[in-house]
């Protein structure tokens, strides 16, 4: 079972990521509490960020998914 990510720790990752990245970025908690969260900017899911344990460390991992439709018109 993967690690859950917290209500606490999803609200904290999207002030982090949205000071760093885009202030209209939002962390979204999946249905499943054993899942990544989603990130979008407004309607589109950008991709998504996990929780991991390493070493005695807590880490969280961003995944930004682009799809080669989304480099076509580029």
């Amino acid at each position: 079972m993967a690690p859950v990510i917290s209500a606490e720790e999803a609200a904290k990752l999207q002030t982090f990521l949205s000071r760093k990245l885009n202030p209209e970025l939002t962390v979204q908690r999946r249905q499943r509490p054993d899942e990544c969260a989603d990130i979008y900017v407004g309607t589109e899911c950008l991709g998504v960020v996990a929780k991991n344990f390493d070493d005695g460390e807590t880490s969280y991992s961003f995944e930004l998914v682009v799809l080669d439709i989304d480099l076509e018109d580029l």
